[in-house]
């Protein structure tokens, strides 16, 4: 009989959001025999920081890069990023590409080695109609030659975009421990491309999910046929928080994606 191998997945949550985010994913994974980690990131859930604190993407990745750097050497994680997560995805795979096995984008925003790390921000936001962001608060903060702005989701964005398909009780939770994050586009618009060398050296897979009202399916495929990735899957019937209304399915896909 074929001995299972162990794998060591770290899960990476998107914009406003936190670690909370995988209770129904994690344990799943863990039943299946694997190690988890989860986290926060700068400034989100119950991390310490304010936002007020952070100024560039990195500063707000660097939970996650503190995971990487205590990843022994003879050891590689599998990355997976949900929405703004994908972002945080790409630094590490450019710190740490030696360091994972697989980065799996999970409707998540996912950059390539040509442009500057905000196109495909710039991207999606130019697509979606303003409207589309509902009750969302922006404002800005920090130094005002920084130009930071914030995001807040409202509990109207919450519910319609991106929780549609869910239990009421995980919109509940969302809108109580939603806390306001940055996309930190004047910093990802300075930056350098990501390198083929680095970035482009980790083996990528992408979840589609196929009811998702934040970022749509369509946009979703235009940026896979705009980076290019080894694996593609999609739930179909999984709203933009794939891991709440359809953690089963996308355990599944997760398991056989990494094998």
């Amino acid at each position: 009989m074929e001995e299972k191998q162990q794998r060591h997945f770290v899960l990476v949550h998107g914009a406003c959001l936190g670690a909370w985010s995988w209770y129904k994913l994690q344990p799943l994974l863990k039943a299946a025999g694997h190690y988890v980690t989860v986290l926060d990131l700068s400034a989100s859930c119950i991390d310490p920081r304010s936002l007020d604190e952070l100024c560039t993407f990195p500063d707000y990745t660097l939970p996650l890069f503190k995971v990487m750097e205590s990843i022994p050497p003879d050891e590689k994680v599998v990355l997976i990023g949900h929405s703004l997560g994908g972002l945080n995805l790409a630094f590490a795979m450019e710190k740490y590409p030696e360091k994972i096995s697989l980065a799996v984008f999970l409707g998540a925003t996912m950059p390539d080695t040509i442009h500057r790390p905000s196109y495909v921000l710039e991207k999606y936001l130019a697509r979606t109609p303003a409207e589309n962001f509902s009750d969302t608060q922006f404002a800005p903060f920090g130094r005002p030659e920084d130009h930071l702005q914030s995001i807040l989701f409202g509990p109207q964005y919450i519910s319609s975009r991106i929780y549609q398909l869910s239990p009421a009780e995980d919109v509940a939770l969302a809108i109580s421990l939603v806390r306001p994050a940055s996309l930190f586009m004047q910093d990802l618009s300075n930056r350098s491309p990501f390198s083929n060398k680095r970035f482009g050296f980790v083996k990528r897979a992408y979840i589609i999910t196929g009811k998702d009202k934040a970022i749509s399916p369509e946009f979703q495929h235009w940026e896979i046929k705009n980076t290019g990735v080894t694996i593609v899957k999609e739930i179909e019937d999984a709203d933009h928080m794939a891991m709440i209304s359809k953690p089963h399915t996308l355990c599944q896909y997760l398991l056989d994606i990494a094998k």
